[in-house]
Parts: structure tokens; C-alpha cells; sequence
């Protein structure tokens, strides 16, 4: 009306802290939000570091280890809870959906192929043998991602992919499966046959699921409610019921009802971990590589915490199941590893095998945020974007050019041909590995653009 003042525009300065702190931990701000607004006003730095305080208490990861633990991650993040929620925050999507500049990506190989979520859509390419790129049963091969067809209202949001099959999980909490169908890994009962396409597992209806994890014919299944179900080849106990018997259907895991929910899922070739919200890591199935990690080699038909961890008070928030030998990543950002040493895929600088977890020395001075092993090779990512890799160099799988005079990187070493990227997930197969990269302004790094990275092959 007229005679009515306009608005004073207001600076930053003159708004109550109080309420942009409220507004700062809502628990929508990823850590690199953070950075961009703090980058954006003088004032708001305080606030952005307070909010990512809040952000990391209120992140089980974090109440879980303690004040003396938490003192001691600010410290190897350089003080800032702003790193220390990126770490967090990495971990929780390093087995899922990272977020990145052109959309939620996640990335799983298999021997020959490769599985992409994209935005919740699911590309395939490579060789589809026994039907594991989904694309039916007149598709032998895709030598580019192509669309995999699902119902219309199913949005994916996890994956996994072993040798021959494929398992997907919904945002509805639904979960399907394709490929070599003749151990029932696939979890649709008695049919024995190949599944050429994604078909939901119908045993499963009803209970909301987040995460899959697919073994050598076998299929691991978590529940939001933090639940295991199992099913397909069990001839090593790998499916944690107290027997060796084949499971056409999936089955509960009973040992896992109990007060510690499971937060994450990995299988191997004939093995099986699960982690725990309070950092115990159980292992299940056989012992034949010590992958299990009890100092033995006595194979497991029950879930049967490792011991080594609880006695040194390591609390494990991600694992990963090699063929031969396994990573685990635990709440401080430090990697350990066990099994077979071949090629000197454990890290330690020998090909030694470990029966029990042992601490990579070499990667002390870094926080990694995700561990990935699969065969006589290993990969870590680190809070910074880069990735270490050590082991069997075959087929140029480990992504280093100079091969030299040897096949083995015996100690972690950084990937150079990745330098000029932030690297948010990774994953590798039994040939090749792939990884995803992100646009990322991470306090003092500079952006970069998005891309998958596939290594190249020999």
C-alpha cells in the first residue's frame, strides 16, 4: 500500500545464531554443504562447525565409541567436525548410494560385468552369462551400460553382483534378483532355471529391506530393521544356520534377532560377514583361506564374533569379503586385513598369511572411508578422494601402468592415475575395477567433474 515502507534487507550477521544453528543441523547439510556456506559468510564459520558437531553426535557410528574415541577421529581429522562428518558420512554411503554431482551413483562388478545405479535407474554392461546383466535371454553381451527394465514404480537403491547372478534392492524395500538360478541363490524356491530379468523375491514380501550382498551362490539379504536372511548354497555353512543344508527360499538368520541390530552385509566366495550397530564383526561359513578371522581354520555353520577386534576395543563399521581374504574398516578411519597373502594383497609388506585382523601400518597416516577386496587384490578410498591399492596387478585390474619386472604391489600405494579426481565409491571384480568420481568442494580441494573410471585391462 502506499506510504508502506519496503523490508530492510537484513545481513547475516543480524540473524539470530540460535536459529541458523537450528537450520544448519537439520540433518539435511552434508559436510561439503557446510564448507560452501561457511564459504559464503565470515559469521557463519563458527555455526557451520558447531552444526557438524551436532550432525556427528547424533550418528550411532559416533555414539558408539566414546569421548576418548571421538577425541582421537577429531584429532586424525584435523580438528574440524566438518571432516569428521564427511567421514561419516562417506562410510554410511560407502555400500550404497553415493551422492555426487550428477546424481546417486553406486557401482558393483562381477567377472565380466559391471552394474551402475544411476539416479535409482540400473544400467548393465559386459558379458551376460547365465543372465546376470538382466536384459534377457537374447542379450549375450553389452559393450555399453544399457537400462535394465524394471517394474515401473521400482526405484533401485542397492545392488551387489558376483560371478553369476545379480541381487538389487528397491526404495520400497523390495528385493530382486537375477542370473544362474541352479543353486536357488536367486531365492525363488524350486525354479532352477536361469532368471533372465529382475524378478522380486516374493518370499521376502512385506519385510522392508536395505541391503544385498551375493557370494558364490549364495545370497545375503539385510532388513532395515536390521535383520539377515540367507539362501542358496550353504555346503560351508555360509548361510549361518547352524547347518549345511541348501536353502531354495530365503531363511532367517536367528543369531541376529537379538539387541544389536546388523548395519551391514558382505559375502565371499563361500563366506560371510555381518557388522553389528555396536562394532562386533561376525563371520560365518568356511574357514579354508582363514577369512574368517578367529585364528583358526575351522569352518563356522553359526555367526561366531571375531574375537580380536573386541579384545583391542576396535569397533568395525564396514567389511569386505574377498575370494581369499578380507578388509575391515573401523571407526577411527584405520583398515586391517586377514587371509591369504598372496601377491601382498593384505597391505603388510610380505605374502604372509593372517589368520586373525592385523592393522596396515602403512596406511596409519590416513582415514579411509571405504575398504574394497576381491581377488588377491585390495582398495581402499580415503576421506580425501584418493584411493591406495595393493596386490595382484593381473589384467591391470589394480590400475597401475608400470608393471615392471613383478605382478605384486606388496604395500598400499597410491593411484596416481587418479590423483586429479575426488573418488567417492569403488569397486572391483575379478578382472577389472570401477570407479566413481565426484564434483566435490571439500574445504581446501578444488571441484572436479563426474565420471565412472574403469582400470585399464591387460
Amino acid at each position: 500500500m502506499a506510504g508502506e515502507k519496503s523490508p530492510r534487507a537484513f545481513s547475516m550477521e543480524e540473524l539470530p545464531g540460535h536459529l541458523i544453528g537450528e537450520v544448519l543441523s537439520s540433518g539435511r547439510l552434508a559436510a561439503g554443504d557446510l564448507a560452501r556456506l561457511e564459504g559464503t559468510c565470515r559469521a557463519l564459520r563458527p555455526l557451520a562447525e558447531q552444526a557438524a558437531s551436532r550432525l556427528c553426535a547424533a550418528r550411532m557410528a559416533c555414539s558408539v565409541i566414546g569421548p576418548a574415541a571421538r577425541g582421537e577421529l577429531l584429532a586424525r581429522c584435523g580438528g574440524s567436525w566438518k571432516k569428521v562428518l564427511r567421514f561419516l558420512q562417506s562410510v554410511e554411503q560407502s555400500f550404497d548410494t553415493v551422492h555426487t554431482s550428477s546424481g546417486n551413483m553406486q557401482v558393483a562388478t562381477g567377472r565380466y560385468h559391471t552394474l551402475l545405479v544411476h539416479d535409482s535407474s540400473v544400467y548393465s554392461c559386459g558379458s551376460s552369462l547365465c543372465g546376470v546383466l538382466g536384459h534377457g535371454p537374447d542379450t549375450t553381451q553389452c559393450v555399453a551400460f544399457s537400462r535394465v527394465s524394471f517394474p515401473s514404480l521400482a526405484r533401485v537403491v542397492n545392488i551387489s553382483a558376483f560371478h553369476n547372478h545379480a541381487a538389487f534392492v528397491t526404495e520400497s524395500g523390495e528385493v530382486f534378483t537375477c542370473g544362474d538360478n541352479s543353486s536357488a541363490c536367486c531365492g525363488h524356491g524350486d525354479v532352477g532355471r536361469t532368471i533372465f530379468r529382475p524378478t522380486q523375491i516374493l518370499a521376502l514380501k512385506g519385510i522392508s529391506c536395505k541391503q544385498v550382498a551375493t557370494g558364490l551362490s549364495f545370497t545375503v539379504i539385510l532388513t532395515r530393521k536390521g535383520l539377515v536372511y540367507t539362501c542358496g548354497s550353504n555346503t560351508h555353512g555360509q548361510l549361518g544356520h547352524g547347518d549345511t543344508t541348501d536353502r531354495a527360499a530365503p531363511k532367517i538368520v536367528e543369531l541376529f534377532k537379538g539387541p544389536s541390530p546388523v548395519v551391514q552385509v558382505a559375502a565371499g566366495a563361500s563366506y560371510t560377514f555381518a557388522v553389528t550397530d555396536d562394532g562386533t564383526v561376525y563371520s560365518f561359513g568356511s574357514c579354508t583361506n582363514f577369512c574368517l578371522g578367529h585364528g583358526d581354520q575351522h569352518n563356522e555353520l553359526l555367526p561366531r564374533a571375531i574375537q580380536s577386534f573386541k579384545r583391542r576395543n576396535i569397533l568395525v563399521v564396514r567389511v569386505s569379503a574377498g575370494d581369499e581374504h578380507a578388509v575391515a574398516l573401523d571407526a577411527l578411519g584405520y583398515v586391517y586385513t586377514w587371509g591369504r597373502g598372496y601377491c601382498g594383497a593384505l597391505g603388510h609388506g610380505d605374502e604372509n598369511d593372517k589368520t586373525s585382523p592385523e592393522l596396515i601400518v602403512g596406511l596409519k597416516g590416513q582415514v579411509a572411508v571405504q575398504v574394497c577386496a576381491r581377488k588377491r587384490k585390495t582398495f581402499v578410498l580415503t576421506d580425501e578422494g584418493s584411493v591406495f591399492a595393493f596386490g595382484w596387478m593381473g589384467f591391470g585390474s589394480l590400475g597401475f601402468p608400470d608393471r615392471g619386472s613383478s605382478d605384486k604391489v606388496m604395500q598400499p600405494r597410491v593411484l596416481d592415475s587418479l590423483s586429479g579426481h575426488y573418488v567417492s565409491q569403488i569397486s572391483t571384480g575379478l578382472y577389472h575395477t570401477v570407479a566413481v568420481t565426484n564434483k566435490e568442494i571439500m574445504f581446501d580441494k578444488s571441484s572436479i567433474e563426474d565420471i565412472a573410471i574403469a582400470a585399464p585391462s591387460g
